[in-house]
Protein backbone atom coordinates (compact mmCIF):
# COMPACT_ATOMS: atom_id res chain seq x y z
CA UNK A 1 0.00 0.00 0.00
CA UNK A 2 2.63 2.57 0.82
CA UNK A 3 6.43 2.74 -0.44
CA UNK A 4 7.82 4.58 2.33
CA UNK A 5 8.57 2.87 6.01
CA UNK A 6 6.36 4.63 8.25
CA UNK A 7 6.93 3.62 11.63
CA UNK A 8 4.43 2.56 13.77
CA UNK A 9 4.30 1.40 18.03
CA UNK A 10 1.89 -1.47 17.44
CA UNK A 11 4.63 -3.03 15.58
CA UNK A 12 6.13 -3.47 18.78
CA UNK A 13 3.06 -5.65 20.05
CA UNK A 14 3.27 -7.67 16.98
CA UNK A 15 6.83 -8.27 17.95
CA UNK A 16 5.72 -8.97 21.59
CA UNK A 17 3.06 -11.32 20.00
CA UNK A 18 5.15 -13.35 17.47
CA UNK A 19 7.68 -13.97 20.65
CA UNK A 20 4.92 -15.64 22.86
CA UNK A 21 5.01 -19.01 23.55
CA UNK A 22 1.41 -19.51 23.77
CA UNK A 23 0.43 -16.88 21.08
CA UNK A 24 -3.14 -16.94 19.72
CA UNK A 25 -4.14 -16.29 16.30
CA UNK A 26 -4.18 -12.60 15.80
CA UNK A 27 -7.16 -10.30 14.98
CA UNK A 28 -5.62 -6.59 13.73
CA UNK A 29 -8.97 -4.02 13.97
CA UNK A 30 -9.11 -0.65 13.06
CA UNK A 31 -11.17 1.70 10.83
CA UNK A 32 -10.83 1.36 6.92
CA UNK A 33 -7.91 3.23 5.42
CA UNK A 34 -5.71 3.31 9.16
CA UNK A 35 -2.76 1.14 7.45
CA UNK A 36 -3.49 -2.33 8.99
CA UNK A 37 -2.82 -4.08 5.61
CA UNK A 38 0.44 -2.55 5.66
CA UNK A 39 1.93 -3.39 8.70
CA UNK A 40 0.88 -6.98 8.58
CA UNK A 41 3.00 -7.38 5.38
CA UNK A 42 5.92 -5.23 6.96
CA UNK A 43 6.08 -7.33 10.02
CA UNK A 44 5.92 -10.76 7.86
CA UNK A 45 8.60 -9.43 5.43
CA UNK A 46 10.76 -8.18 8.76
CA UNK A 47 10.17 -10.84 11.14
CA UNK A 48 9.44 -14.45 8.91
CA UNK A 49 11.21 -15.74 6.68
CA UNK A 50 8.21 -15.51 4.50
CA UNK A 51 4.39 -14.49 4.82
CA UNK A 52 1.63 -15.76 2.56
CA UNK A 53 -1.02 -12.86 1.97
CA UNK A 54 -4.37 -13.85 1.26
CA UNK A 55 -6.80 -11.29 0.52
CA UNK A 56 -10.44 -12.63 1.43
CA UNK A 57 -12.53 -9.93 -0.33
CA UNK A 58 -14.04 -10.99 -3.30
CA UNK A 59 -11.93 -14.26 -3.94
CA UNK A 60 -14.03 -16.92 -4.73
CA UNK A 61 -10.77 -19.05 -3.82
CA UNK A 62 -11.16 -18.58 -0.55
CA UNK A 63 -14.36 -20.04 -0.43
CA UNK A 64 -13.11 -23.17 -1.83
CA UNK A 65 -10.84 -22.96 1.03
CA UNK A 66 -12.64 -22.95 3.84
CA UNK A 67 -15.66 -25.16 3.35
CA UNK A 68 -14.68 -27.00 6.33
CA UNK A 69 -11.99 -26.73 9.44
CA UNK A 70 -9.70 -29.38 8.68
CA UNK A 71 -6.55 -27.19 9.49
CA UNK A 72 -3.90 -29.24 7.70
CA UNK A 73 -6.19 -29.24 3.98
CA UNK A 74 -6.14 -25.37 5.04
CA UNK A 75 -2.67 -24.93 5.32
CA UNK A 76 -1.54 -26.83 1.96
CA UNK A 77 -4.49 -24.89 0.40
CA UNK A 78 -3.20 -21.66 1.40
CA UNK A 79 0.29 -23.15 0.27
CA UNK A 80 -0.77 -23.88 -2.98
CA UNK A 81 -2.57 -20.41 -3.48
CA UNK A 82 0.55 -18.41 -3.04
CA UNK A 83 3.22 -21.13 -3.88
CA UNK A 84 5.69 -20.69 -0.23
CA UNK A 85 5.84 -23.46 1.88
CA UNK A 86 4.07 -22.58 5.11
CA UNK A 87 6.39 -23.86 8.51
CA UNK A 88 5.50 -22.93 11.91
CA UNK A 89 7.44 -20.38 13.29
CA UNK A 90 8.99 -19.48 9.70
CA UNK A 91 6.07 -18.04 8.01
CA UNK A 92 3.41 -15.46 8.70
CA UNK A 93 -0.01 -16.04 7.32
CA UNK A 94 -2.05 -13.37 6.95
CA UNK A 95 -5.63 -12.88 5.77
CA UNK A 96 -6.65 -9.76 4.91
CA UNK A 97 -10.24 -8.37 5.14
CA UNK A 98 -11.28 -11.82 6.97
CA UNK A 99 -14.93 -10.36 7.76
CA UNK A 100 -16.08 -11.21 4.09
CA UNK A 101 -15.19 -14.59 5.05
CA UNK A 102 -17.23 -16.00 8.05
CA UNK A 103 -15.81 -19.45 7.59
CA UNK A 104 -12.69 -18.32 7.87
CA UNK A 105 -12.70 -16.03 10.88
CA UNK A 106 -14.32 -19.31 12.83
CA UNK A 107 -11.27 -20.59 11.42
CA UNK A 108 -9.15 -19.15 13.94
CA UNK A 109 -10.48 -21.49 16.55
CA UNK A 110 -9.32 -24.62 15.24
CA UNK A 111 -6.07 -22.65 14.18
CA UNK A 112 -5.87 -22.00 17.71
CA UNK A 113 -6.64 -25.65 19.19
CA UNK A 114 -4.34 -27.32 16.62
CA UNK A 115 -1.41 -25.61 15.30
CA UNK A 116 -0.87 -23.24 17.87
CA UNK A 117 2.75 -23.12 17.01
CA UNK A 118 1.39 -21.45 13.75
CA UNK A 119 1.64 -17.57 13.59
CA UNK A 120 -1.81 -16.21 11.76
CA UNK A 121 -2.26 -12.84 11.26
CA UNK A 122 -6.10 -11.65 10.17
CA UNK A 123 -6.85 -8.34 9.02
CA UNK A 124 -10.55 -6.59 9.25
CA UNK A 125 -12.26 -3.51 9.78
CA UNK A 126 -14.37 -3.20 12.95
CA UNK A 127 -17.67 -3.07 11.66
CA UNK A 128 -17.34 -6.27 9.73
CA UNK A 129 -15.95 -8.03 12.23
CA UNK A 130 -18.79 -7.03 14.68
CA UNK A 131 -21.38 -8.46 12.25
CA UNK A 132 -20.08 -11.88 12.87
CA UNK A 133 -19.87 -11.73 17.40
CA UNK A 134 -22.13 -14.32 18.52
CA UNK A 135 -21.64 -16.23 15.16
CA UNK A 136 -18.96 -18.29 15.09
CA UNK A 137 -16.66 -16.06 16.24
CA UNK A 138 -14.08 -17.57 17.65
CA UNK A 139 -14.23 -15.97 21.41
CA UNK A 140 -11.50 -16.39 23.43
CA UNK A 141 -9.49 -18.56 20.80
CA UNK A 142 -7.86 -15.08 19.23
CA UNK A 143 -6.24 -11.71 20.75
CA UNK A 144 -6.85 -8.72 19.11
CA UNK A 145 -5.03 -5.23 18.75
CA UNK A 146 -6.53 -2.03 17.10
CA UNK A 147 -4.79 0.52 14.96
CA UNK A 148 -5.53 3.81 15.04
CA UNK A 149 -4.63 6.52 12.55
CA UNK A 150 -1.26 7.80 13.30
CA UNK A 151 -0.56 9.71 16.87
CA UNK A 152 1.63 12.66 16.86
CA UNK A 153 4.61 11.12 18.02
CA UNK A 154 4.28 8.57 15.10
CA UNK A 155 3.37 11.64 12.80
CA UNK A 156 7.28 13.18 13.94
CA UNK A 157 8.78 9.84 12.97
CA UNK A 158 6.89 10.06 9.73
CA UNK A 159 8.70 13.25 9.72
CA UNK A 160 11.99 12.33 10.23
CA UNK A 161 12.07 13.79 14.07
CA UNK A 162 13.90 10.64 15.15
CA UNK A 163 15.98 12.45 17.97
CA UNK A 164 12.97 14.50 18.57
CA UNK A 165 10.72 11.77 19.18
CA UNK A 166 13.77 10.06 21.39
CA UNK A 167 13.84 13.91 23.48
CA UNK A 168 10.31 13.13 24.33
CA UNK A 169 10.34 9.29 25.28
CA UNK A 170 13.18 9.98 28.03
CA UNK A 171 10.26 12.14 29.69
CA UNK A 172 12.69 15.08 31.08
CA UNK A 173 9.94 16.54 30.90
CA UNK A 174 11.08 20.33 32.05
CA UNK A 175 13.70 20.40 28.87
CA UNK A 176 11.21 20.32 26.44
CA UNK A 177 10.65 23.62 27.04
CA UNK A 178 13.41 24.81 24.98
CA UNK A 179 12.30 23.43 21.98
CA UNK A 180 8.63 24.37 22.68
CA UNK A 181 8.47 26.56 19.21
CA UNK A 182 9.75 23.56 17.38
CA UNK A 183 6.75 21.38 19.07
CA UNK A 184 4.34 23.72 18.33
CA UNK A 185 5.30 23.83 14.73
CA UNK A 186 5.08 20.74 14.07
CA UNK A 187 1.75 20.28 16.02
CA UNK A 188 -0.02 22.63 13.63
CA UNK A 189 0.60 20.67 11.06
CA UNK A 190 -0.28 17.83 12.69
CA UNK A 191 -3.50 19.35 13.37
CA UNK A 192 -3.89 20.04 9.64
CA UNK A 193 -2.57 16.88 8.34
CA UNK A 194 -3.84 13.98 11.05
CA UNK A 195 -3.11 10.80 11.22
CA UNK A 196 -4.43 8.90 7.75
CA UNK A 197 -1.60 7.11 6.45
CA UNK A 198 -2.11 7.45 3.24
CA UNK A 199 -2.57 12.10 3.71
CA UNK A 200 0.35 11.89 6.12
CA UNK A 201 2.79 9.91 3.11
CA UNK A 202 1.61 12.27 0.57
CA UNK A 203 2.09 15.36 2.66
CA UNK A 204 5.67 13.69 3.75
CA UNK A 205 6.26 13.31 0.35
CA UNK A 206 5.30 16.43 -1.45
CA UNK A 207 4.02 19.13 1.27
CA UNK A 208 1.46 19.90 -0.96
CA UNK A 209 -0.87 21.02 1.64
CA UNK A 210 -4.14 21.16 -1.53
CA UNK A 211 -3.45 17.65 -2.10
CA UNK A 212 -3.96 16.65 1.66
CA UNK A 213 -7.40 18.47 1.76
CA UNK A 214 -8.04 16.23 -1.54
CA UNK A 215 -7.21 13.21 0.33
CA UNK A 216 -8.84 13.65 3.28
CA UNK A 217 -11.86 14.37 1.31
CA UNK A 218 -11.25 11.36 -0.74
CA UNK A 219 -11.71 9.17 2.74
CA UNK A 220 -14.79 11.04 3.76
CA UNK A 221 -16.53 10.46 0.95
CA UNK A 222 -15.08 6.82 1.28
CA UNK A 223 -16.75 6.73 4.77
CA UNK A 224 -19.61 7.63 3.34
CA UNK A 225 -19.67 4.96 0.23
CA UNK A 226 -19.29 2.50 3.02
CA UNK A 227 -22.34 3.71 5.09
CA UNK A 228 -24.56 3.46 2.37
CA UNK A 229 -23.02 0.45 1.28
CA UNK A 230 -23.19 -1.72 4.84
CA UNK A 231 -25.32 -0.23 6.82
CA UNK A 232 -29.07 -0.99 6.32
CA UNK A 233 -30.74 1.33 4.02
CA UNK A 234 -33.43 2.46 7.10
CA UNK A 235 -30.26 3.54 9.02
CA UNK A 236 -28.35 5.44 6.18
CA UNK A 237 -30.11 8.79 6.79
CA UNK A 238 -29.91 8.40 10.12
CA UNK A 239 -26.31 7.63 10.05
CA UNK A 240 -25.11 10.54 7.77
CA UNK A 241 -26.97 13.02 9.59
CA UNK A 242 -25.17 11.69 13.63
CA UNK A 243 -21.83 11.66 11.56
CA UNK A 244 -22.46 15.11 9.77
CA UNK A 245 -23.58 16.67 13.16
CA UNK A 246 -20.31 15.59 15.08
CA UNK A 247 -18.85 19.05 14.17
CA UNK A 248 -21.43 21.54 15.28
CA UNK A 249 -21.63 19.37 18.43
CA UNK A 250 -18.00 19.59 19.49
CA UNK A 251 -18.17 23.32 18.97
CA UNK A 252 -20.57 23.78 21.17
CA UNK A 253 -19.27 25.04 25.10
CA UNK A 254 -20.87 22.12 26.37
CA UNK A 255 -19.62 18.81 24.12
CA UNK A 256 -22.38 16.81 25.22
CA UNK A 257 -23.84 15.17 22.67
CA UNK A 258 -26.71 16.13 21.91
CA UNK A 259 -29.86 14.44 19.89
CA UNK A 260 -31.96 17.40 19.93
CA UNK A 261 -29.10 19.10 17.58
CA UNK A 262 -29.54 16.91 15.01
CA UNK A 263 -33.20 16.74 14.65
CA UNK A 264 -35.54 18.99 16.55
CA UNK A 265 -37.40 16.73 19.11
CA UNK A 266 -35.46 13.79 18.68
CA UNK A 267 -34.75 11.44 21.34
CA UNK A 268 -32.09 8.57 21.64
CA UNK A 269 -34.07 5.53 20.68
CA UNK A 270 -34.34 7.76 17.23
CA UNK A 271 -30.73 8.07 16.70
CA UNK A 272 -28.58 4.97 18.99
CA UNK A 273 -28.91 2.39 16.71
CA UNK A 274 -26.93 5.10 14.20
CA UNK A 275 -24.19 5.81 16.97
CA UNK A 276 -23.70 2.47 17.22
CA UNK A 277 -23.41 1.39 13.97
CA UNK A 278 -20.22 4.48 13.72
CA UNK A 279 -19.20 3.39 16.99
CA UNK A 280 -18.55 -0.24 15.18
CA UNK A 281 -17.26 0.93 12.10
CA UNK A 282 -14.30 2.89 14.40
CA UNK A 283 -15.60 6.24 12.52
CA UNK A 284 -16.74 7.45 16.18
CA UNK A 285 -15.12 7.18 19.59
CA UNK A 286 -17.34 7.70 22.22
CA UNK A 287 -16.52 8.77 25.86
CA UNK A 288 -19.16 8.53 28.97
CA UNK A 289 -20.05 11.20 31.87
CA UNK A 290 -19.06 10.22 34.85
CA UNK A 291 -20.99 11.45 38.03
CA UNK A 292 -18.42 11.53 40.08
CA UNK A 293 -14.38 11.57 39.99
CA UNK A 294 -13.38 8.29 42.22
CA UNK A 295 -11.99 5.41 41.91
CA UNK A 296 -13.82 2.86 40.37
CA UNK A 297 -14.84 5.22 37.54
CA UNK A 298 -17.31 2.48 35.71
CA UNK A 299 -18.88 2.62 38.86
CA UNK A 300 -19.87 5.65 38.32
CA UNK A 301 -20.74 5.90 34.69
CA UNK A 302 -23.78 7.70 33.28
CA UNK A 303 -24.60 5.88 30.03
CA UNK A 304 -27.08 8.66 28.78
CA UNK A 305 -24.43 11.48 28.55
CA UNK A 306 -21.53 11.30 26.05
CA UNK A 307 -19.44 13.44 23.91
CA UNK A 308 -18.42 11.57 20.26
CA UNK A 309 -15.26 12.14 18.60
CA UNK A 310 -14.32 11.44 15.05
CA UNK A 311 -11.09 8.68 14.12
CA UNK A 312 -9.14 11.76 13.14
CA UNK A 313 -8.21 15.40 13.82
CA UNK A 314 -7.36 15.90 9.66
CA UNK A 315 -10.85 14.32 8.71
CA UNK A 316 -12.44 16.72 11.33
CA UNK A 317 -10.54 19.72 10.04
CA UNK A 318 -12.08 18.65 6.35
CA UNK A 319 -15.34 18.04 7.38
CA UNK A 320 -15.60 21.28 8.47
CA UNK A 321 -14.00 23.06 5.71
CA UNK A 322 -11.38 24.85 8.14
CA UNK A 323 -8.71 26.83 6.04
CA UNK A 324 -5.37 25.91 5.89
CA UNK A 325 -4.22 29.62 7.31
CA UNK A 326 -6.50 28.80 10.39
CA UNK A 327 -4.60 25.78 11.46
CA UNK A 328 -1.12 26.14 10.02
CA UNK A 329 -0.94 29.94 11.00
CA UNK A 330 -0.43 31.32 14.13
CA UNK A 331 -2.53 29.92 17.20
CA UNK A 332 -6.06 29.78 15.62
CA UNK A 333 -5.76 25.86 15.29
CA UNK A 334 -5.37 25.62 18.91
CA UNK A 335 -8.59 28.22 19.43
CA UNK A 336 -10.71 27.98 17.17
CA UNK A 337 -14.27 26.07 17.16
CA UNK A 338 -13.96 26.73 21.14
CA UNK A 339 -11.38 24.33 21.42
CA UNK A 340 -13.19 21.41 19.48
CA UNK A 341 -9.56 20.44 17.63
CA UNK A 342 -7.88 20.32 20.82
CA UNK A 343 -10.33 18.22 22.94
CA UNK A 344 -10.54 15.74 19.65
CA UNK A 345 -6.73 15.82 19.51
CA UNK A 346 -6.54 14.87 23.40
CA UNK A 347 -8.31 12.05 22.87
CA UNK A 348 -6.82 10.91 19.98
CA UNK A 349 -3.55 11.13 21.26
CA UNK A 350 -5.25 8.83 24.43
CA UNK A 351 -6.59 6.15 22.32
CA UNK A 352 -3.61 5.86 20.97
CA UNK A 353 -1.63 5.38 24.22
CA UNK A 354 -4.03 2.98 24.91
CA UNK A 355 -3.54 0.93 21.54
CA UNK A 356 -4.82 -2.76 22.92
CA UNK A 357 -8.37 -1.66 23.19
CA UNK A 358 -10.82 -0.98 20.43
CA UNK A 359 -12.98 1.68 22.88
CA UNK A 360 -13.04 4.34 25.51
CA UNK A 361 -13.29 2.44 27.59
CA UNK A 362 -11.37 4.26 30.74
CA UNK A 363 -12.07 7.47 29.59
CA UNK A 364 -14.22 9.95 30.18
CA UNK A 365 -15.74 13.38 31.25
CA UNK A 366 -17.18 14.84 34.35
CA UNK A 367 -19.71 17.36 34.64
CA UNK A 368 -21.68 18.29 38.17
CA UNK A 369 -25.28 17.39 38.54
CA UNK A 370 -26.26 21.02 37.61
CA UNK A 371 -23.72 21.20 34.43
CA UNK A 372 -21.46 24.18 35.96
CA UNK A 373 -18.60 22.59 36.27
CA UNK A 374 -17.10 20.46 33.85
CA UNK A 375 -13.81 18.30 33.79
CA UNK A 376 -12.76 17.86 29.69
CA UNK A 377 -11.87 14.17 30.51
CA UNK A 378 -11.05 11.82 33.20
CA UNK A 379 -8.88 8.87 33.07
CA UNK A 380 -8.08 5.60 35.44
CA UNK A 381 -4.77 4.04 35.67
CA UNK A 382 -3.61 2.87 39.22
CA UNK A 383 -5.15 6.56 39.98
CA UNK A 384 -7.74 8.34 38.89
CA UNK A 385 -6.74 11.81 37.20
CA UNK A 386 -9.14 14.83 36.36
CA UNK A 387 -7.72 16.39 33.02
CA UNK A 388 -8.44 19.91 31.58
CA UNK A 389 -7.90 20.66 28.21
CA UNK A 390 -6.69 23.75 27.54
CA UNK A 391 -6.48 25.50 23.79
CA UNK A 392 -4.12 28.55 25.05
CA UNK A 393 -1.81 29.35 27.53
CA UNK A 394 -3.87 30.86 30.07
CA UNK A 395 -3.86 28.55 32.94
CA UNK A 396 -6.75 29.33 34.85
CA UNK A 397 -8.35 26.12 35.51
CA UNK A 398 -11.49 27.33 37.83
CA UNK A 399 -13.52 23.68 37.29
CA UNK A 400 -10.14 21.43 37.93
CA UNK A 401 -9.18 23.57 41.28
CA UNK A 402 -12.74 23.45 42.66
CA UNK A 403 -12.35 19.44 42.05
CA UNK A 404 -9.05 19.09 43.58
CA UNK A 405 -9.76 21.24 46.58
CA UNK A 406 -13.13 19.15 47.18
CA UNK A 407 -10.65 15.68 46.67
CA UNK A 408 -7.59 15.77 48.62
CA UNK A 409 -6.59 12.48 47.20
CA UNK A 410 -6.17 14.06 43.81
CA UNK A 411 -3.55 15.33 41.14
CA UNK A 412 -5.07 17.20 37.92
CA UNK A 413 -3.71 17.29 34.48
CA UNK A 414 -3.92 20.22 32.30
CA UNK A 415 -2.81 19.83 29.07
CA UNK A 416 -2.28 23.44 26.63
CA UNK A 417 -0.25 25.73 25.44
CA UNK A 418 2.13 26.60 27.99
CA UNK A 419 5.00 25.26 29.40
CA UNK A 420 5.56 22.27 31.35
CA UNK A 421 4.74 23.36 35.07
CA UNK A 422 4.56 21.12 38.51
CA UNK A 423 2.50 22.84 40.96
CA UNK A 424 1.09 21.81 44.01
CA UNK A 425 -1.78 19.85 43.04
CA UNK A 426 -1.37 20.43 39.16
CA UNK A 427 0.91 19.79 36.36
CA UNK A 428 1.15 21.61 33.38
CA UNK A 429 1.82 19.58 30.51
CA UNK A 430 2.05 21.42 26.61
CA UNK A 431 -0.22 19.44 24.21
CA UNK A 432 2.69 18.30 21.91
CA UNK A 433 3.71 15.54 25.02
CA UNK A 434 0.20 14.69 25.37
CA UNK A 435 0.57 11.36 24.12
CA UNK A 436 3.69 10.14 25.80
CA UNK A 437 2.95 12.01 28.97
CA UNK A 438 -0.18 9.59 28.98
CA UNK A 439 1.80 6.58 27.83
CA UNK A 440 3.67 7.53 31.03
CA UNK A 441 0.66 7.03 33.30
CA UNK A 442 -0.48 4.19 31.58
Amino acid sequence: MYNYCMERFLYQDLVNWKNQKDHKPLILEGARQVGKTWLLKQFGKNEFENFVYINCDNNPQIEDVFIDYDVERIIRNLSAISNIKIESEKTLIILDEIQQSPKALTSLKYFNEQVPQLHVAVAGSLLGLMDHYGSGFPVGKVETLNLYPLSFMEFLLAMKKDILVSQIMNHNWTEMNSIATQLTELLRQYYFVGGMPAVVLDYVQKNDIQKVRALQNQIIQDYQKDISKHASKRDIPKINMVWNSIPSQLAKENKKFIYGAIKSGSRAKDFENAIQWLIDAGLVHKVHRVKKIQMPLKFYEDLDCFKLFVNDLGLLGAMVEAPASEILVGNNSFTSYKGSFTEQFVAQQYLSARRKSANTSNLYYYTNDNSTMEIDFVIQTEKVYPIEVKAEENLKSKSLSTVLKENDELTGIRFSMANYKQQEKIVNVPLALAEEYIRSLL
